[in-house]
């Protein structure tokens, strides 16, 4: 999955030791763009850290998996980031072109919880009959 959005707020930096060695963990808060703008909570850990993209402010394009996990009998759910490009930048300009130009197409009005209003963008194409 992928999301477009503005970078509002980082979190402290998370460190430890694992089994598998040193690890640490960036999570930080992004906004949406839109009617109805959501914030986000998105981690991404290790290597693909990349404080020069990570500045409050920017325009990022996140690629992202969810993965929920139940724990005494409560479920938690985490939007982990995978790739994070500046949304000018390379491959970003032509899914921002495609939204913007979504927006500007039609009836000029975005549904509440459509890819445009909330930011998120569909990468499946294909049809499944699930109404999201």
């Amino acid at each position: 999955m992928q999301l477009n959005a503005k970078l509002i707020q980082l979190l402290p930096l998370q460190t430890g030791t694992g089994k598998n060695g040193q690890w640490k963990k960036q999570e930080f808060i992004v906004e949406t763009e839109g009617q109805f703008a959501k914030k986000v909570c998105v981690s991404i850990w290790g290597d693909k850290i990349n404080d020069s993209q990570l500045q409050i402010g920017n325009e990022l394009r996140i690629d992202f998996d969810i993965e929920s996990r139940e724990y005494n009998g409560r479920w938690y759910t985490d939007v982990k980031a995978w790739k994070i490009e500046l949304a000018g930048s390379g491959g970003g300009n032509g899914s921002n072109e495609t939204g913007s130009s979504s927006k500007s197409a039609g009836s000029g009005q975005n549904m509440p919880g459509s890819p445009a209003d909330t930011g998120f963008t569909a990468i499946n194409t294909e049809d499944d009959g699930l109404p999201f």
